[in-house]
């Protein structure tokens, strides 16, 4: 908001000399700074109010609906553009909610950005145009948030699973995260596939929202460390041979593990563990929002994480392997190889 300057308040002539005087005068001053404060306060009062979104237009909206969200500037600039279809849709207070929901659809870095294509009958990411997804996604939103009687866990679950999965749940004393494996299991054996949705997504999207009133812009889309920094100790030992439980260089060369395990350990960063550890220090991410620095994960010789490496772009990872020791392997060969267990991020 831009103040607007006071012109040519004096003008040296002979009819604003009574104006001046009256200027003069400390009570005058007095009156003058006391109504602009008061002016002021009002206005702020108002600013907040609409940036933390305390509008009370939603009949009885459910503690927390107008929280803090923690999102990237990726995500922030869209706000606008929430805010006019979260209107439209009489879901406006929900606005914080919906930016922590884009977060974890595409960090808004997606055409797609509300990944809305699915929920109007097209293949993913058919929607090409950032606008009609938010129009699209928030109109969707507003349905299974309706549909689940303002229930928020239940609703953010829907828009995952679809809505059929709010008429599941509300028989089973609505959501859970139980009830949502039971789901996803039961529609991945319907349709044939290996699995069914995020059955981890409610807290996937409520990991960048907390219950403080506010609007918080963490981070700018670059690692919470120094890649680059980590790279480098790792590129030292490029050719070192594979040894099995070797967590520093005295032991003769690395395994997956151990190899992040120490390069990490150089810039103060605990990934003390196995690959399963690393795995479990880590949060998922989508293969499209992968950078380097994020580390991706394979099952090779028994169920669940069991090999690593560090993404360095370019479909490309460092690693400690026993084929070729530390060296660069290529992500989609490795897929084709051993079960992928994805990309996931330090935070």
């Amino acid at each position: 908001m831009k103040g607007e300057g006071m012109e040519h308040v004096f003008k040296k002539n002979a009819h604003t000399t009574a104006k001046v005087a009256i200027l003069k005068s400390p009570v005058t001053w007095i009156l003058l700074m006391l109504a602009l404060f008061v002016s002021s306060m009002i206005g702020m009062t108002l600013f907040i109010a609409i940036s933390l979104g305390g509008d009370d237009s939603w009949d009885s909206p459910r503690e927390g609906a107008a929280g803090t969200v923690h999102v990237s500037k990726e995500v922030l600039r869209y706000e606008p553009l929430i805010r006019k279809y979260a209107a439209e849709n009489d879901i406006e207070p929900y606005v914080g909610l919906i930016l922590a929901l884009i977060q974890q659809e595409s960090g808004g870095r997606s055409l797609d950005v509300m990944q809305a294509s699915e929920s109007i009958g097209l293949p993913p990411q058919t929607i090409m145009d950032p606008e009609y997804s938010i129009s699209i996604g928030v109109q969707y939103f507003a349905q299974v948030l309706k549909q689940a009687k303002g229930d928020i866990p239940l609703a953010l679950q829907a828009y995952n699973f679809g809505n059929g999965f709010i008429d599941y749940a509300m028989p089973r004393g609505g959501y859970s995260k139980q009830v949502a494996k039971e789901f996803s299991e039961m529609m991945a054996t319907k349709m044939g596939w290996d699995g069914y949705g995020d059955v981890n997504y409610v807290d996937h999207v409520l990991r960048y929202y907390s219950q403080e009133k506010g609007l918080e812009v963490v981070g700018d889309g670059t690692q919470s460390f120094d890649v680059e920094k980590v790279h480098d100790i790792m590129k030292k030992y490029l050719g070192l041979p594979y040894v099995w439980g070797g967590r520093t260089p005295s032991d003769g060369g690395f395994d997956c593990s151990g190899l992040l395990e120490y390069a990490f350990a150089q810039i103060g960063v605990n990934l003390y563990g196995t690959a399963k550890s690393q795995y479990d220090k880590t949060i998922p991410i989508r293969d499209e929002e992968a950078k380097p620095g994020d580390l991706v994960f394979f099952s090779t010789y028994k169920p669940g994480p069991s090999h690593v490496g560090m993404y360095v772009g370019n479909g490309t990872f460092i690693n400690a392997n026993g084929s070729g020791g530390v060296s660069y392997s290529s992500v989609q060969q490795w897929k084709d190889l051993y079960p992928y267990l994805g990309f996931r991020r330090i935070e």
